[in-house]
């Protein structure tokens, strides 16, 4: 079930707690359709910013969430998601009674289901809504959640759904759910940035023209989403994070801890993460994702473009 409404115009009090690329966006988002939006988070600038763009921020968890129906976590995992709810300043014990929690991170589904149990048993929703389509469409309120959780959840989440996404999928009653599909994406999203380095790096190391190659494949059968979005990012040099090699380093790690646990084979799983870990290892893993091509070219001795500096 897809649900969008483009702006609720809805008075309710929203804290996002997070703002990075994604999580930054979001508060935008939110602010623009007509919540009263607070931000935080752990580097003051990061605020500051948000604050600057016509938000308001908060220097504590607690100050946050306290007047807050809705609280929306945009932290990087499970640990850190834990440390908002439940850590030495969480604010599970301080939310009002009633409200909220939208966790966005990107999680193992038990580890999922175990914080909704603990939050729900304070008296609070937990709506386990991670999240997928990178920092442009967290800034135009564009984003694909994926959603499970109790009908209550959903009611009191919904003014922060409908001004984030283009997309919530109600997948379901249950804490857990979401975070599945979050993985299955992250699976396929990881092997194929992988795929996608491997391609135009070997295309480098034939000599091909890796503009033509680009056209070319992306009007072809072996054009993928990660192909033409990444790509670009490799043919212009430049590495900024996006999305960064430590965020494939994690998920593809969390997807293969769930598939031991399954006794279900990830060979292809496997060998990307691999190359995840190589490139961090060799200092890339802060960089944009696409940088495994860089890795490949390392190995190889092929030539990719450099970015030109004016």
């Amino acid at each position: 079930m897809t649900l969008h409404v483009e702006n609720p115009g809805h008075s309710a009090a929203a804290a996002v707690i997070g703002l990075g690329s994604m999580g930054f966006g979001m508060a935008q988002s939110l602010k623009r359709a007509g919540l009263a939006v607070v931000g935080h988070d752990v580097a003051p600038a990061a605020v500051a910013r948000f604050v600057a763009e016509g938000g308001r921020g908060a220097g504590s968890l607690g100050e946050a969430v306290r007047d807050a129906d809705i609280v929306v976590s945009v932290v990087v995992n499970a640990a850190q998601t834990e440390a908002v709810l439940f850590g030495t300043d969480g604010i599970a014990e301080t939310m009002k009674p009633g409200a909220v929690f939208i966790s966005s991170a990107t999680m193992d589904p038990a580890i999922a289901r175990d914080l909704a149990q603990r939050v729900e048993a304070l008296g609070l929703h937990y709506l386990d809504a991670p999240i997928s389509g990178g920092a442009a469409r967290a800034a135009k309120g564009e984003l694909t959640i994926m959603a499970s959780g109790s009908a209550e959840a959903f009611a009191a989440a919904r003014p922060a759904l409908d001004a984030m996404a283009a997309k919530v999928y109600e997948l379901g009653d249950a804490a857990g759910t979401g975070a599945a599909f979050k993985m299955i994406n992250q699976l396929l999203a990881g092997v194929h940035i992988a795929a996608a380095c491997e391609a135009i790096s070997f295309a480098a190391k034939q000599g091909l023209d890796l503009e033509k190659v680009y056209e070319v494949i992306t009007a072809s059968a072996g054009n993928s989403w990660m192909f033409e979005n990444r790509i670009p990012h490799v043919l212009a040099g430049d590495y900024t994070p996006l999305s960064a090699i430590e965020i494939f380093v994690k998920d593809l790690g969390i997807v293969q801890d769930m598939a031991r646990a399954e006794r279900y084979p990830v060979p292809l799983v496997a060998a990307a993460l691999q190359m995840y870990l190589a490139a961090s290892g060799s200092g890339m893993g802060r960089d944009d994702d696409s940088s495994l091509a860089r890795l490949y070219a390392q190995l190889s001795g092929a030539q990719l473009p450099t970015q030109n500096k004016v």
